[in-house]
Protein backbone atom coordinates (compact mmCIF):
# COMPACT_ATOMS: atom_id res chain seq x y z
CA UNK A 1 0.00 0.00 0.00
CA UNK A 2 1.14 3.29 -0.94
CA UNK A 3 1.58 6.57 0.82
CA UNK A 4 -0.08 9.89 -1.07
CA UNK A 5 0.73 12.83 0.49
CA UNK A 6 -0.36 16.60 -0.58
CA UNK A 7 2.77 16.95 -2.26
CA UNK A 8 2.27 14.31 -4.23
CA UNK A 9 0.16 16.33 -6.73
CA UNK A 10 1.27 16.71 -10.41
CA UNK A 11 0.96 20.69 -10.09
CA UNK A 12 3.89 20.11 -7.50
CA UNK A 13 6.62 19.52 -8.95
CA UNK A 14 9.95 19.81 -6.92
CA UNK A 15 8.30 19.86 -3.33
CA UNK A 16 9.81 16.60 -2.28
CA UNK A 17 12.43 18.57 0.01
CA UNK A 18 9.48 20.19 1.64
CA UNK A 19 7.85 17.20 2.26
CA UNK A 20 10.88 15.50 4.31
CA UNK A 21 11.56 18.71 5.89
CA UNK A 22 7.81 19.01 7.46
CA UNK A 23 8.39 15.60 8.41
CA UNK A 24 11.51 16.26 10.56
CA UNK A 25 9.79 19.06 12.15
CA UNK A 26 6.77 17.14 12.98
CA UNK A 27 9.34 14.47 15.14
CA UNK A 28 11.01 17.01 17.14
CA UNK A 29 9.02 17.47 19.73
CA UNK A 30 10.68 17.76 22.73
CA UNK A 31 10.12 20.72 25.00
CA UNK A 32 13.89 21.34 26.27
CA UNK A 33 15.33 24.06 26.83
CA UNK A 34 12.42 26.40 26.45
CA UNK A 35 12.96 28.96 24.21
CA UNK A 36 12.07 32.31 22.40
CA UNK A 37 11.89 33.22 18.73
CA UNK A 38 11.97 37.19 18.09
CA UNK A 39 12.15 39.31 14.91
CA UNK A 40 13.88 42.10 15.49
CA UNK A 41 12.76 45.11 13.63
CA UNK A 42 15.50 45.89 10.56
CA UNK A 43 17.37 49.99 11.24
CA UNK A 44 15.58 51.88 8.32
CA UNK A 45 18.98 54.37 8.74
CA UNK A 46 21.27 51.58 7.42
CA UNK A 47 19.30 49.70 4.78
CA UNK A 48 20.23 46.58 6.71
CA UNK A 49 17.66 43.40 6.89
CA UNK A 50 15.66 42.08 9.18
CA UNK A 51 16.93 39.80 11.68
CA UNK A 52 15.44 37.13 13.68
CA UNK A 53 16.85 35.98 16.99
CA UNK A 54 16.46 32.59 18.41
CA UNK A 55 16.88 32.65 22.47
CA UNK A 56 17.27 29.19 24.86
CA UNK A 57 17.53 28.97 28.52
CA UNK A 58 20.32 26.84 29.50
CA UNK A 59 20.99 27.97 32.97
CA UNK A 60 24.26 25.66 33.96
CA UNK A 61 25.54 25.47 30.91
CA UNK A 62 29.13 27.17 30.34
CA UNK A 63 29.93 27.94 26.25
CA UNK A 64 32.40 24.30 26.32
CA UNK A 65 29.20 22.26 27.03
CA UNK A 66 27.46 24.36 23.84
CA UNK A 67 27.57 23.53 20.51
CA UNK A 68 25.98 25.70 17.52
CA UNK A 69 26.14 24.34 13.99
CA UNK A 70 24.13 24.56 10.38
CA UNK A 71 23.78 21.08 8.89
CA UNK A 72 22.30 21.28 5.85
CA UNK A 73 19.35 23.31 5.97
CA UNK A 74 19.23 23.05 9.81
CA UNK A 75 20.06 25.20 12.76
CA UNK A 76 21.37 22.50 15.13
CA UNK A 77 21.87 23.57 19.10
CA UNK A 78 23.35 21.22 21.21
CA UNK A 79 24.26 20.73 24.72
CA UNK A 80 26.22 18.10 26.73
CA UNK A 81 26.94 18.86 30.71
CA UNK A 82 29.60 16.76 32.19
CA UNK A 83 28.87 15.30 35.69
CA UNK A 84 31.51 17.27 38.02
CA UNK A 85 33.15 14.37 40.09
CA UNK A 86 31.79 12.79 42.86
CA UNK A 87 29.69 15.33 45.00
CA UNK A 88 27.65 14.39 48.29
CA UNK A 89 23.76 16.07 47.37
CA UNK A 90 21.73 16.21 49.97
CA UNK A 91 19.15 16.90 47.25
CA UNK A 92 19.62 17.09 43.94
CA UNK A 93 16.42 18.48 41.64
CA UNK A 94 19.18 20.21 38.72
CA UNK A 95 20.04 17.25 36.79
CA UNK A 96 23.34 17.14 34.65
CA UNK A 97 20.96 16.72 31.16
CA UNK A 98 22.05 16.98 26.98
CA UNK A 99 19.78 18.28 24.82
CA UNK A 100 19.70 18.83 20.93
CA UNK A 101 17.32 21.41 19.54
CA UNK A 102 16.37 21.65 15.68
CA UNK A 103 15.37 24.73 14.09
CA UNK A 104 14.80 24.30 9.90
CA UNK A 105 16.32 27.52 7.82
CA UNK A 106 14.20 28.53 4.78
CA UNK A 107 16.81 29.20 1.85
CA UNK A 108 18.67 32.46 1.78
CA UNK A 109 18.77 32.28 6.14
CA UNK A 110 22.36 33.27 7.44
CA UNK A 111 23.34 32.72 11.15
CA UNK A 112 25.22 35.91 12.15
CA UNK A 113 26.35 34.45 15.58
CA UNK A 114 25.59 33.08 18.72
CA UNK A 115 26.01 34.88 22.42
CA UNK A 116 25.49 33.44 26.10
CA UNK A 117 24.44 35.43 28.88
CA UNK A 118 23.18 35.32 32.17
CA UNK A 119 22.18 32.02 31.65
CA UNK A 120 20.62 32.55 27.78
CA UNK A 121 21.89 31.65 24.69
CA UNK A 122 20.79 34.28 22.03
CA UNK A 123 21.46 32.84 17.86
CA UNK A 124 20.81 35.42 15.46
CA UNK A 125 19.36 35.03 11.65
CA UNK A 126 19.10 37.20 9.11
CA UNK A 127 18.06 36.78 5.27
CA UNK A 128 19.22 39.16 3.26
CA UNK A 129 16.85 40.52 0.41
CA UNK A 130 16.84 38.36 -2.87
CA UNK A 131 17.80 39.76 -5.98
CA UNK A 132 14.91 40.06 -7.79
CA UNK A 133 15.06 38.32 -11.19
CA UNK A 134 12.99 37.70 -14.31
CA UNK A 135 14.99 35.37 -16.66
CA UNK A 136 12.96 35.70 -20.45
CA UNK A 137 12.71 32.35 -21.17
CA UNK A 138 12.80 31.73 -25.93
CA UNK A 139 9.89 30.06 -27.47
CA UNK A 140 11.61 27.43 -30.42
CA UNK A 141 9.42 27.45 -33.25
CA UNK A 142 9.65 23.81 -34.98
CA UNK A 143 8.47 22.57 -38.47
Amino acid sequence: MSRITPFASPLLLGFDAMEKTLERISKASDGYPPYNIERIAADRTSNAPERLRITLAVAGFSEDELDVSTEENQLVIRGRQVDQGQRDYLYRGIAARQFQRMFVLAEGIQVLGASLKNGLLSVDLVRPEPDRMVKKINISVSQ
